[in-house]
């Protein structure tokens, strides 16, 4: 019987921010170099008060995410030639979507913040969740080191 391995995989967590899409960079590096795919995962979170006072649906909110997503992958896609690249949309609280993507995952990627907080000052709050509770081990990208 020849069973094929199936081939091993990188998540990485997209969601819009510069350093995101450099962590992405960074994941599809990696992957060329170990010969895994890449899994990118964009994910939306609802916020309750749409349901208290609706000025959109949740249909906005994965629309607007998926077109977020198109945007990244758009922009590392002479970068990702030959690494298999795979979008993954998750209506869920980003922290949770890629601590479930990872099961599985040679190795979990996300950047150190993402929009919200104060950049550079503490590690942001998904990729605190993820270095704690992946499945994998977890790589929290910080951006290029300017040696100051």
């Amino acid at each position: 019987m020849n069973e094929v391995a199936p081939r091993p995989f990188i998540v990485v967590g997209v969601d819009g921010s510069e350093l995101s899409e450099a962590a992405l960079r960074w994941a599809v590096g990696q992957a060329r170099l170990t010969g895994a795919e890449v899994h990118a995962v964009m994910a939306w979170n609802v916020p309750v008060s749409i349901y208290l006072s609706p000025v959109a649906g949740e249909e906005r909110y994965e629309r607007e995410a998926e077109e977020v997503m198109d945007t990244v992958l758009r922009t590392v896609a002479d970068e990702a030639q030959n690494v298999p690249v795979t979008k993954r949309m998750v209506g869920k609280h980003p922290s949770q979507a890629l601590v479930r993507a990872a099961d599985g995952a040679e190795l979990l990627v996300v950047g150190s913040h993402g929009h919200g907080g104060f950049p550079g000052m503490h590690l942001g709050s998904v990729a605190t969740y993820c270095v704690h509770h992946a499945p994998c081990p977890v790589l929290v990208y910080r951006g290029e080191h300017t040696g100051r």
